[in-house]
């Protein structure tokens, strides 16, 4: 049975993990977020299951954002599962990325990403910290506006705060 301070602070997990990309810390949250390694699983949208250093999913995960607009991960229905110190925790999520009007060109300007995560998290001595993130898509919107902007990202013109080397704002 999960005990309801667990529980809690497992919700507050997966909110501060919403927030890294939304709110663009990428210094000081994800340390509250993460293991110093930990397992992503986002092969349902065609990038390779990876073991990653903290430090150093946050400065590939950085330039991945840089460029859009704004952000919005709304993770919601957590169903959590406690085994003394390890938790799996399953959760919707809905993920709305907004691209400036000069990749959007005049069409959609919204990509949105709807799916699962099926993530586990560890008890550390700092608290709850997430093993593993899996991302499991059931629908997206819009997907051409994500190669968009890799694109525009890539040839480090057109979103001047899009180039991979360009400090944020």
């Amino acid at each position: 049975m999960t005990e309801p301070h667990d529980r809690d602070e497992l919700v507050e997990l997966m909110s501060r993990y919403a927030n890294v990309p939304d709110t663009q810390n990428w210094d000081e949250l994800p340390r509250s977020v993460f293991c110093d390694e930990f397992t992503g699983d986002f092969s349902s949208l065609g990038a390779p299951v990876m073991t990653f250093s903290r430090d150093a999913w946050c400065q590939r995960t950085k330039r991945v954002f840089a460029g859009w607009t704004a952000t919005h991960h709304a993770i919601t229905n957590l169903r959590i599962a406690v085994d003394g110190d390890r938790a799996t925790i399953r959760a919707h999520v809905r993920a709305e990325h907004w691209a400036p009007p000069e990749v959007a060109a005049g069409g959609p300007n919204c990509w949105l990403v709807v799916g699962f995560y099926d993530n586990v998290a560890v008890r550390t001595p700092e608290g709850w910290r997430l093993s593993v993130v899996k991302l499991t898509l059931t629908h997206q919107e819009n997907e051409a506006l994500a190669a968009s902007m890799a694109a525009v990202k890539d040839s480090g013109g057109g979103v001047e705060s899009g180039r991979a080397d360009a400090e944020p704002r």
